[in-house]
């Protein structure tokens, strides 16, 4: 699993009717920004996203991970490297590590009888705040329900809607869209069996 940068911002309209910049950020992607009429979306289910800004450099930033296999082991450089990156490309930016503020959402349990990984994904997401000092200032982790998750980076505000929809089409929109090979180019005879 590799991290990226969430492509560049699309546009949606606001309440106001004034075009308003978005960036859905997806599995195994982070983004960061000081756009201040910028919103960072995504859809959680057993992922975890954590939400996090300098309010004085007014920069902030989101990502999306999920720790593969079971606690501990390889399964959790996966969630350090996604911190890192997104705490990295703060302080790029003029963020100072004691001032980043952090919210954390997702890692719930969308299917009974299977390991919890979403638990799995919140506890780490809350360790990791612990283990480096940063301040946590709320979020919603655990419980039964995928959520849709709105950011603005800058004034560090969040909205969340719980969602009805089932855990397939969860994991169906947490995961980075794979792109189907392009078709060869016709050079020639073409023999039909």
């Amino acid at each position: 699993m590799s991290f990226t940068l969430a492509q560049e911002p699309e546009r949606a309209a606001s309440r106001e009717g004034e075009p308003a910049r978005k960036v859905h950020v997806i599995q195994g992607q982070y983004h960061v920004s000081s756009d201040a009429d910028l919103v960072l979306t995504t859809i959680l289910g057993s992922c975890v996203a954590a939400c996090v800004r300098d309010p004085v450099a007014g920069v902030g930033g989101m990502n999306h991970f999920l720790l593969p296999g079971e606690e501990g082991g390889e399964g959790l450089r996966y969630g350090v490297q996604s911190m890192e990156l997104l705490v990295n490309a703060l302080l790029r930016r003029g963020a100072r590590r004691d001032r980043l503020e952090v919210k954390l959402f997702g890692g719930a349990r969308l299917i009974d009888g299977l390991t919890d990984v979403g638990s799995q994904n919140a506890a780490f997401g809350e360790r990791f705040v612990r283990d480096e000092g940063l301040t946590y200032v709320g979020g919603s982790l655990r419980g039964q329900r995928a959520r849709r998750i709105q950011y603005w980076p800058v004034s560090g505000r969040a909205r969340q809607v719980l969602l009805e929809a089932s855990s397939q089409q969860v994991f169906a929109t947490e995961r980075p869209a794979r792109v189907a090979p392009a078709p060869e180019q016709a050079g020639g005879d073409m023999e039909l069996f």
